[in-house]
């Protein structure tokens, strides 16, 4: 990170009076990382800390309010959305379209400012960032998952991971052996020189979740990661995943499925871009609900369509002298004719 930006986010904390860190005297700073955060007396910054978040478009009568929530009949203010998720949490957002869902994970990401409101980002207010400091944060502290993947055509798997690095201005030898770790956490040390094409979904999907850690974010933000997965593959993404914070990544899951969410830590839930429910569903600094009791995840496990649809389906009756079903369509011979 450049000494300009590094002045700046240091001057944006003492602003605030928030700093990342361990744990010190009180009253006294700790020393200054090499991105210019500092240290706290009282642990490390949140990765996420909103307060007051709206998000609106349009005006007058076309307004659409689509974070924040309706405002109050009596005081005209909308609540606003308020989100502290701690290092180390692993946080399922869901909502139905509309929910406003998106609009937060293009906030949380940086790829949209809030109409007003404040975001702290691992310790770093974001609100006073320019168009080129936001894209070096985005760079350094954000590991971006989608669901369409995003891989360039044609181009191995350890090239692909090599990206943030090169856009970064790491050196060649030292991307390499970043690339190579990252595609080994994941599972993919034996496909570094398989191109896309070459790949199956969740493979490709795995070579991005290995693109997005390579850089070592603060957290990895995945937009439905399994939504084109297929259930095997599915289960793939999110066992890399439940490892990755388990190592203590801090990750939030945007999506509509259930089965990923029981993979959480913690679900929030948005209803007219309100939060109306916060579900803690394993402790901060413990592994995620798959891996605290694998036994008990998996046998409760919801069934899949098919599964439900083969546990209910009617015995086929057979009646005396019927063809078996087998020859049903083909003829008592089994021949076609």
């Amino acid at each position: 990170m450049g000494p300009a930006l590094s002045r700046r986010l240091a001057l944006a904390r003492d602003r605030f009076g928030l700093r990342r860190g361990s744990p010190g005297t009180p009253g006294t700073p700790g020393p200054a990382g090499a991105d210019g955060t500092q240290d706290s007396p009282w642990g490390p910054a949140p990765v996420i800390d909103v307060r007051a978040l709206h998000k609106t478009y349009g005006h007058g009568d076309a307004t659409v309010r689509a974070l924040g929530g309706p405002p109050d009949p009596e005081t005209g203010q909308a609540p606003g959305v308020d989100l502290v998720v701690e290092q180390g949490d692993l946080v399922a957002v869901m909502g139905s379209s509309g929910s406003g869902k998106s609009t937060l994970m293009n906030i949380l990401g940086c790829l949209d400012v809030p109409t007003s409101g404040r975001y702290l980002l691992d310790g770093i207010d974001v609100g006073g960032l320019d168009e080129h400091q936001l894209s070096l944060v985005r760079n350094r502290k954000i590991g971006f998952v989608f669901q369409s993947f995003n891989l360039v055509p044609r181009t191995p798997a350890l090239a692909q991971v090599e990206l943030p690095l090169a856009y970064a201005g790491v050196k060649s030898a030292e991307r390499r052996r970043r690339a190579l770790a990252a595609l080994s956490l994941v599972g993919l040390d034996d496909r570094v020189a398989h191109r896309p094409n070459e790949l199956s979904g969740g493979q490709q999907q795995r070579v991005a979740v290995a693109r997005a850690l390579v850089t070592a974010p603060a957290m990895l933000l995945a937009d439905e990661p399994t939504g084109n997965l297929d259930s095997r593959s599915t289960e793939d993404v999110l066992a890399v995943i439940d490892r990755l914070n388990a190592a203590g990544r801090t990750v939030v899951l945007i999506t509509h499925e259930d089965e990923v969410a029981r993979h959480a830590k913690r679900v929030i839930r948005l209803v007219d871009g309100q939060i109306v429910q916060d579900l803690r569903q394993a402790p901060v600094d413990g592994p995620p609900p798959a891996l605290s009791d694998p036994a008990y995840f998996a046998a409760h496990a919801p069934r899949t369509a098919q599964a439900q649809a083969q546990a209910h389906a009617p015995a086929q009756a057979q009646l005396p002298g019927a063809p078996h079903s087998s020859n049903a369509l083909t003829g008592s011979g089994g021949g076609t004719r």
